[in-house]
């Protein structure tokens, strides 16, 4: 390999270690707007590309992708769902769902991190893998929840319970289109 060839593929690497979180931020933005009527807050996407980020960027890229959409939106830009309408920036992250923000970025952290450990390798394994990163979300959901709220309101019936049914379906298929699109992905390289 000449010098040249190196630099080259250093300078693509390094194009690709920021292109990729930036990109990832706007799918996340996306994800963030799409949303279905939901009591007590509206259902969103989020979850889903959360879990499907870690899975196809790995932890480290992932991590990176979370935190600079965290800082975009603590930077008051309106990547967060029911903003600008409902508030912006860190006004925003510090009200009920904020805890549920900030449990994204360990959701990534363990996606990308059962893929790295060969865990992920069939629907049933990726599914667990999903499941148990969507869950990792409600620890810092639902404390910050209640420390917004008060201890001495239901927390689990306004942040875990409506939520429940429709995480899990998006963690199965975030796990599900994972495997299908790596198994597309080797079905073409090995043509």
């Amino acid at each position: 390999m000449t010098a040249l060839t190196a630099m080259q593929l250093r300078l693509q690497a390094a194009a690709l270690n920021l292109v990729l979180p930036l990109a990832a931020t706007l799918l996340l933005t996306a994800s963030a707007k799409i949303s279905v009527p939901f009591y007590p807050v509206p259902m969103t996407l989020q979850t889903f590309v959360v879990i499907g980020l870690g899975f196809v960027l790995g932890s480290r890229r992932a991590a990176v992708a979370m935190l600079l959409y965290l800082a975009e939106g603590a930077a008051g830009l309106p990547v967060f769902s029911g903003t600008p309408e409902k508030g912006i920036g860190l006004a925003y992250m510090l009200g009920p769902t904020g805890g549920y923000l900030l449990g994204y970025l360990p959701a990534v952290l363990l996606a990308g991190w059962t893929v790295s450990r060969g865990w992920a390798v069939n629907g049933l394994a990726a599914s667990l893998s999903a499941l148990l990163a969507g869950a990792i979300v409600y620890l810092p959901g639902l404390l910050w929840l209640g420390a917004v709220i008060g201890f001495d309101k239901p927390v689990l019936q306004y942040g875990l319970y409506p939520f429940i049914l429709g995480d899990v379906t998006k963690a199965i298929l975030a796990a599900l289109l994972f495997i299908a699109g790596r198994g597309a992905i080797k079905g073409r390289a090995g043509r």
